[in-house]
């Protein structure tokens, strides 16, 4: 049965689902207060007349949309709100949290951290620390570049995903015949959907084929792919196209990697401290633009988890999210 290992690291939290070795599905939590199952009250601030959305503001200033208002709140009302969707940064903006009147009954409550979620879950859940190993060694970076570039290559083809404001576009591409790629490329594309923790709409670009029994034979395999996968799925038109819909919680891999390199260059220099080998000082090598997006609380986390000083560099041939670290004599 397939393993879930966590790593609560410095800034970020993340999850492997582990079968045959093989990482096969993925989790990353950044820690927002704002996230799914929190239950807190929050001032409503916008609601147009008539309308059953609106926008609310927490004690500490955040702000969130709010779904499923009755008729009879007004501006000014205080509710007891239920996050039921995560933010999610996109190219030039970002989407506020959404969040619904709480059920009654309700009374306020933190959101579950991503390990009291998993641990709900039907899968053994094992905590790990970065400087066990067990991520790198299982593939974690390779998911990472994944994630970063959006390309995943099977037999004979490839998959290029990109994460746009609407929705999650997947393009598919490869020299067999329409038929033939199409079906090659399922096993990858359902794989990357765990994988990178893709949800809410996704379009599906495949070749375009003809004969209708033909798409239909596609459609089929692809349902039997997604049996576990809950959310709808249309038919495959004449043009290749496939549309998914699940329930949108958090933002994907995929969606926060990409649009917060400086973010995963931190998480990425942490567990990499984290998991270096030695005794000695530590001398972290990253970005000088990195600068800017660390929390001035981390050198000292990473001394507390390591036990060991701290030394920087800073280089521009450093990729922001690639920083690197070496162990220094002692």
């Amino acid at each position: 049965m397939p393993e879930l290992l966590v790593e609560e690291g410095i800034g970020e939290h993340r999850a492997i689902l582990i079968e045959r070795g093989k990482i096969i599905g993925a989790r990353v939590d950044w820690l927002e207060k704002l996230r799914p199952g929190l239950i807190a009250p929050a001032q409503l601030v916008s609601k147009p007349r008539g309308a059953a959305r609106g926008l609310a503001r927490f004690d500490d200033g955040s702000e969130v949309l709010v779904d499923r208002l009755p008729a009879s709140v007004s501006e000014g009302k205080t509710l007891l709100l239920e996050i039921t969707r995560a933010a999610i940064a996109e190219r030039g903006r970002n989407k506020l949290p959404q969040s619904r009147p709480a059920p009654d009954g309700a009374v306020p409550r933190d959101g579950p951290t991503l390990i009291e979620e998993l641990q709900a879950s039907d899968y053994h859940v094992t905590r790990c620390r970065p400087a066990d190993g067990a991520f790198n060694d299982l593939g974690w970076d390779e998911l990472v570049e994944e994630a970063l570039s959006g390309d995943v290559t099977f037999a004979n083809g490839s998959l290029t995903i990109d994460a746009t404001p609407a929705m999650t576009v997947i393009d598919i591409d490869g020299n067999l015949p329409p038929l033939g790629l199409a079906l090659a490329a399922i096993p990858a594309l359902v794989q990357s959907l765990r994988r990178l923790d893709i949800a809410g709409s996704v379009a599906i670009d495949f070749p375009s084929i003809e004969a209708r029994k033909d798409r239909q034979a596609v459609d089929a395999a692809l349902a039997e792919a997604l049996a576990d996968w809950r959310g709808e799925r249309t038919a495959m038109n004449g043009f290749g196209l496939v549309q998914l819909v699940s329930r949108l919680e958090r933002p994907s891999i995929l969606a926060r990697y990409r649009r917060a390199r400086g973010r995963l260059g931190v998480a990425t220099l942490a567990r990499r401290a984290e998991s270096a080998l030695g005794h000695g000082s530590l001398l972290l090598c990253a970005h000088p633009a990195l600068r800017l997006h660390i929390p001035d609380d981390f050198a000292a986390a990473v001394s507390a988890r390591t036990g060991r000083l701290l030394k920087w560099e800073w280089s521009e041939s450093v990729a922001l999210e690639a920083p690197y670290v070496q162990s220094l004599s002692a």
